[in-house]
């Protein structure tokens, strides 16, 4: 199956807004052509999973939410959320948390699309 990856990394807001709404419009249609959703944040992204001093941060955190809720995938770093100390937080959410370079290299493997914001 194919699959298209969502690979949020920025923290400005239009990365944060779009690449949070972006695989959820994807996935009203991508079954429809065998094609498998997924998200991994990381880097700046990542750390913005835990915060809500902003509404882009509210917006960004209940879209991950939404997404997870939904079904797709969505995964962070393991090794950054064990150095800011959410990896806890993260997991009780539904995040898929893993070594980013391993992430990497299976997306390669899958000759999956990352799109990344």
């Amino acid at each position: 199956m194919m699959k298209t990856v969502a690979h949020i990394f920025h923290d400005d807001a239009d990365s944060l807004t779009v690449g949070s709404r972006l695989p959820a419009r994807i996935a009203e249609v991508a079954a429809d052509d065998h094609i498998d959703v997924e998200v991994f944040a990381f880097g700046p992204a990542q750390r913005r999973l835990t915060q809500t001093d902003s509404e882009t941060d509210r917006l960004f955190n209940a879209r991950i939410d939404a997404l997870i809720a939904s079904g797709i995938p969505v995964g962070a770093c393991i090794n950054s959320a064990r150095a800011d100390g959410t990896e806890a937080t993260l997991a009780r959410r539904g995040l898929t948390l893993a070594v980013a370079r391993d992430e990497f290299i299976r997306f390669t493997l899958e000759r999956a699309t990352v799109i990344t914001f």
